[in-house]
């Protein structure tokens, strides 16, 4: 495997792992207080078009990575969805 590859799947793999602990985290406690819609909107659609690149290019590394990410990145921006509708405050 050339070197550039290496670096691009460690690249990869850490930043893919980052998403882990707040999927985790959400699942468990349901909280997506602190989630913003717009970013996790956003997020989550570069990252479907980055696959979309890797794809075009037989570029593994990317694919794997983004593969990963988006499953994570839609599953956290699902549960914001469902679990954060809250009512209202008060001013």
């Amino acid at each position: 495997m050339p070197l550039f590859d290496l670096i691009g799947y460690l690249a990869a793999a850490l930043t893919t792992c980052s998403f882990v602990p707040q999927a985790l985290h959400t699942f468990r406690t349901r909280d997506v207080r602190g989630i913003s819609l717009g970013m996790y909107s956003v997020f989550t659609v570069g990252v479907a078009l980055w696959l979309v690149y890797g794809l075009l290019l037989a570029a593994w590394p990317i694919v794997a990575a983004n593969a990963v990410t988006l499953a994570l990145a839609a599953s956290i921006l699902g549960m914001k969805l469902r679990f954060g509708r809250t009512a209202p405050t008060s001013p």
